[in-house]
């Protein structure tokens, strides 16, 4: 067996007032959109805002189904927005805002699985990485270079 390090990098922010000025107006919108979730079955709300190159803001907020796996996540809901809308727009930042109803959401909270995934494949696409910040409801805040970082073994076209 040969152990194997995966160097990975993290930036964290105390507070979004310490984010490049574009990124707190990026995260605000996260935020005010994660507040219009439809999120009556889990009571946990996530926003997202993408930005384009072109200046544009594509945001996502999760909505749930009543059979579970027909919802889908604010993140997914963003960027495939975003790939319909803008297909040969250039993701600059996405930033994403997490919190729950029926508890204080302080920590970070970053992608699921599946939406690292569909971020992976549009990072894949621009062949240039997507630096994705995210939070709770309030507090610090991380910040990944890149969807990469968050997902180092990843599966993508030559996989198959």
């Amino acid at each position: 067996m040969k152990k194997i390090n995966i160097p990975t990098t993290f930036y964290a922010y105390n507070t979004t007032t310490d984010l490049p000025l574009e990124i707190q107006s990026l995260m605000q919108k996260a935020a005010n959109v994660r507040q219009q979730a439809y999120a009556p079955y889990s009571k946990f709300q996530v926003g997202a805002a993408i930005l384009l190159k072109n200046g544009q803001v594509v945001l996502g907020s999760n909505q749930e189904n009543a059979a579970y796996p027909s919802g889908l996540c604010a993140e997914r809901t963003a960027i495939f927005a975003a790939g319909a809308n803008f297909p040969n727009q250039e993701i600059t930042a996405i930033c994403i805002s997490a919190s729950s109803i029926l508890k204080d959401t302080l920590e970070p909270i970053p992608p699921c699985g599946a939406c690292r995934q569909s971020l992976l494949e549009y990072e894949n696409k621009q062949a240039k990485p997507i630096p994705i910040y995210f939070m709770g409801k309030s507090g610090q805040i991380i910040q990944s270079p890149s969807v990469k970082n968050l997902i180092p073994f990843t599966f993508k076209e030559d996989s198959l």
